[in-house]
């Protein structure tokens, strides 16, 4: 009866028994002997079937909660037997963003790995919707992401908040005037990191907000990249401040410019994880770490 009510679900969640059919690589007429099988074991119909549309009945309903809560069930517990398979073995999948991987994720690796070395650690990267859904589906561990995560599924703890800052070379020529302002981003030479991310968004809402029209020549998906290209490209960028280091600045010749108005680009990057109780102790201690960790910084 699984790979029925699995079937049953993708239908659901299909709403077509034809594009189904195509997910699951089975004919029409063969994913329907299968759901009537499944509603004779039961003894009632799943749909009503008014024209080429599906409608889930009552008991329809009762089943696809029960399909979708025993699809977890069986997830949960061939994660179990794989960790049992590997005893002795401690591992840790953690969900990030790309610019969360770049910013966030080396110092919290390194606070992991100093306390358990035997730690092996596995990261998945994606936007923050994937990382929500990969640790919703227990695909992942935790997720790392820049915002506050509002599910009735999981739980968020605030780690720290962040904002974007002014990073230029040394003796760059917008400071012979003084101290940039934020309209002086109006035609600056910048390198960008690539669309798609939080990060780039919040860029962009910050150049939509004060009208400004910087003179973009690159875009790149590494911060490492872009602050090695600033001298090159005599160009400016803006980073999350928590990306920066003492040493990265010096070893780059850079310098990173205070503007007010950046100090609002604020951002909240967040651990996210499952209810307490579906977590492994080791899981429920490494959060617990992580946490206190950020506290102490």
């Amino acid at each position: 009866m699984l790979d029925e009510l699995y079937m049953f679900t993708v239908i659901v969640e299909q709403a077509s028994l034809n594009k189904a059919s195509a997910e699951l690589n089975l004919s029409q007429p063969a994913l329907s002997r299968k759901i009537a099988k499944l509603e004779q074991e039961l003894g009632a119909l799943l749909f009503n079937r008014i024209g080429k549309r599906l409608e889930l009945t009552r008991i329809g309903q009762l089943t696809y909660d029960y399909a979708v809560e025993t699809r977890q069930q069986h997830l949960r517990y061939l994660k179990l037997v794989a960790e049992y398979k590997t005893a002795g073995r401690k591992a840790l999948t953690i969900g990030a963003s790309l610019t969360t991987l770049q910013t966030s994720l080396p110092d919290l690796i390194q606070t992991l790995t100093a306390s358990s070395p035997e730690l092996d650690i596995k990261a998945i990267t994606g936007k923050t919707h994937e990382i929500v859904t990969l640790v919703r589906e227990r695909k992942a561990d935790l997720g790392i992401v820049a915002s506050s995560i509002d599910d009735p599924q999981l739980k968020c703890i605030p780690l720290f908040d962040d904002h974007l800052v002014l990073v230029l070379p040394r003796n760059h020529f917008v400071m012979d005037k003084g101290l940039p302002v934020i309209t002086d981003l109006n035609g600056l030479p910048m390198i960008l990191f690539s669309k798609g991310t939080w990060y780039r968004i919040l860029t962009d809402e910050l150049f939509e907000k004060y009208r400004l029209l910087p003179d973009v020549r690159m875009e790149i998906d590494s911060f490492e990249a872009i602050l090695r290209l600033l001298h090159t490209c005599r160009a400016a960028t803006l980073l999350p401040k928590s990306y920066l280091r003492p040493e990265m600045l010096k070893d780059n010749d850079l310098i990173v410019i205070p503007i007010r108005e950046l100090e609002a680009t604020k951002r909240t990057t967040s651990l996210i994880h499952a209810e307490s109780e579906s977590l492994s102790p080791a899981v429920r201690l490494w959060i617990d770490e992580i946490a206190t960790h950020y506290k102490r910084v």
